[in-house]
């Protein structure tokens, strides 16, 4: 067991780039962490890595020796987890980053819904808009809005989240509602700058051929909640997820615009690092949003 402690710090350490913060991953200390590390090389007999006061580099020895002894020790985990827990409730920490506003706003009452099935289960959640390096940063899954970047990652489609576009009845009274997207050059747009080309909006033609239009507006957010309160102060067209518009379109704060050419749905992906095995906590989490997504009424469905 000694050496898996020191081939775990040894990953710790190649993916968080220091003593200090591989030593708080794994919640030991840094004078813990570098006698593993040492030990480590002492049975290799190598250099694992190149160490100054200001620096600390991988060898190449170590760079290789990183590249196969992580998707090993992942496999063992796993494999672990799952004949641990073969006959017993899923049990352990599990680490999962999700958007800022699809987390606080759809995600909080299935996270506790989940820990109460789970009670075994320790959650530790990041709600970060930016995308995290699954491996890297240590996260057991992340859930993601759009589609996958990450050739190296498995993803598993939870649902569809529709996109729609809206502005205030004051707005379009003032400005003209837009009857195609190519007028869109003549109105204000709130550009929310989380979507992978926020300048670049889609449509869907007559025969359901893709076409985009560039955007412009002097108002841009990294939240989608606050492009909807500016939408809803009349300053221009917001293209929003339609869980965050739908109760302001609900309520005829704001309506649709372009609906007609509206581009096809973005998915929620939960994703994870591939591995043989599973952990069992992960795929617990996993089923139970597909579950509670799947049973539950549509957020484009709640305004229509």
């Amino acid at each position: 067991m000694e050496r898996l402690d020191c081939d775990r710090m040894f990953i710790a350490v190649m993916e968080t780039g220091s003593f200090t913060a591989a030593a708080q991953r794994l919640s030991t200390s840094h004078g813990q962490a570098s006698k593993l590390i040492t030990r480590l090389e002492h049975e290799l007999a190598v250099s694992l890595f190149i160490r100054s006061t200001r620096s600390l580099n991988p060898t190449e020895v170590g760079l290789a020796y990183y590249e196969r002894i992580r998707p090993l020790l992942a496999e063992y985990d796993a494999l672990n987890d799952d004949v641990l827990n073969a006959s017993k409730t899923p049990s352990g920490l599990l680490r999962i980053s999700a958007p800022v506003t699809f987390g606080s706003t759809q995600l909080t009452g299935h996270l506790i819904a989940f820990a109460r099935r789970y009670p075994d289960i320790e959650l530790d959640v990041s709600f970060a808009d930016r995308l995290v390096n699954v491996v890297n940063e240590g996260f057991d899954l992340t859930l993601r809005i759009g589609n996958l970047t990450d050739s190296n990652l498995i993803a598993r489609k939870l649902c569809n989240i529709r996109i729609v576009m809206v502005a205030s009845k004051a707005y379009l009274q003032q400005k003209g509602s837009p009857s195609h997207w190519d007028q869109l050059s003549q109105h204000d747009c709130i550009v929310d700058t989380n979507f992978r080309d926020p300048f670049v909006w889609p449509f869907l033609d007559e025969t359901r051929a893709l076409h985009v239009q560039p955007v412009r507006g002097r108002m841009k957010f990294s939240n989608a909640e606050v492009c909807l309160r500016a939408a809803l102060e009349g300053f221009g067209i917001a293209r929003l997820p339609a869980f965050v518009a739908g109760e302001a379109l609900k309520s005829g704060l704001v309506v649709p615009v372009l609906s007609r050419y509206e581009a096809p749905p973005l998915g929620l992906y939960a994703i994870y690092p591939p591995a043989k095995y599973l952990a069992q906590r992960s795929r617990a989490f996993i089923d139970f949003l597909a579950e509670s997504f799947a049973g539950q009424p549509k957020w484009e469905e709640n305004w229509l």
